[in-house]
């Protein structure tokens, strides 16, 4: 199988069912969730360089890359062609299973009482672009569902990824010995 194929040399794509436009709304949310994968693929590297303080991260990280693709194939679903399982992939135990994650990360860190600036290890850093990769495929997400019928859960699913990806850029800081950088330009916002 050649990686070219020429279909889309006309500014057109295939999604699940049919085909469009290359800068549709749809191709640009998931795109972006793509394209966070990618980001979380490039964190994990860096993570799996001290493995053993990381080794929870990597698995779970490893996890969210499959449900991130699972997420762009709900995305790129416009029409279920005959004999495809219409049934979304992403569901609300993604979700729960996230909060969970995002509660556990978070209990290794100190209390949190201004805003943190984004930074401090490398693992840290590579988690915050996650995060804020994760808010912009967020946003792609809602500007699709305001359009078009989409799996709601996947927007569920992205707000909690980017907390998530928070809470584990502090805990990477916290196993490193780095500490937060606090924004100080503002009063304590968390109390």
């Amino acid at each position: 199988m050649k990686l070219y194929t020429r279909t889309g040399d006309q500014g057109m794509t295939g999604v699940i069912g049919g085909r469009v436009k290359k800068d549709s709304v749809r191709v640009e949310a998931y795109g972006t969730v793509d394209e966070l994968n990618a980001f979380v693929g490039q964190a994990l590297v860096l993570l799996k360089t001290e493995e053993a303080k990381f080794h929870d991260m990597v698995q779970d990280l490893t996890e969210i890359q499959h449900e991130l693709f699972d997420s762009g194939a709900d995305l790129a679903l416009v029409k279920a062609p005959e004999g495809y399982d219409l049934s979304y992939k992403i569901n609300g135990d993604h979700v729960t299973k996230l909060e969970k994650l995002i509660d556990k990360y978070d209990g290794e860190c100190p209390p949190i009482k201004r805003f943190i600036l984004p930074g401090g290890s490398g693992p840290s850093a590579a988690l915050h672009i996650c995060r804020v990769v994760a808010r912009r495929a967020e946003r792609r997400v809602v500007t699709l569902a305001e359009m078009e019928p989409i799996n709601e859960e996947i927007r569920r699913y992205l707000n909690r990824l980017s907390d998530l990806f928070f809470a584990m850029a502090r805990a990477s800081n916290v196993r490193t010995g780095v500490t937060d950088t606090e924004y100080k330009g503002g009063e304590e916002v968390f109390k």
